[in-house]
């Protein structure tokens, strides 16, 4: 485990000489699945990617944000419903998996996948009071 975890971490240094996915190979390799993304190590989060070209975001803490995705400028941009402020991002899909720059403020952000599932997003309900 602690390989895969090393290569993973090293895996975004390959994302600089790829070429970014496309909306159509963006959408076919995403839709109907959850990806858990990464970063340097870390656990980042996970995103459900729905038809439609809608998304459901979670930190991994159980609670989860409903967004839409669209092209932009040759990058994948999200909103969210408690952030209408677009965050774009470059995928890349490589021999270790999907990829993420964020585009907003270049060397920011590289996440990269650690797993993928056919399984929707744990979601948890709204916070009950006593």
């Amino acid at each position: 485990m602690k390989r895969l975890v090393l290569a993973l971490a090293l895996f975004p240094v390959a994302v600089q000489a790829q070429t970014p996915l496309g909306v159509a190979e963006f959408d076919a390799l995403t839709q109907g699945r959850t990806f858990t993304y990464a970063e340097g190590g870390t656990p980042y989060g996970a995103e459900e990617y729905l038809p439609n070209q809608r998304v459901r975001w979670s930190f991994l803490d159980g609670q989860c944000k409903d967004g839409v995705w669209w092209e932009e400028n040759g990058q994948i941009c999200f909103i969210y419903e408690d952030n209408t402020v677009p965050q774009c991002w470059s995928f890349f899909n490589g021999p270790g998996g999907l990829s993420a720059r964020f585009e907003n403020e270049p060397g920011d952000s590289e996440l990269y996948e650690v797993d993928r599932s056919d399984e929707p997003l744990t979601c948890l309900g709204p916070d009950v009071g006593v």
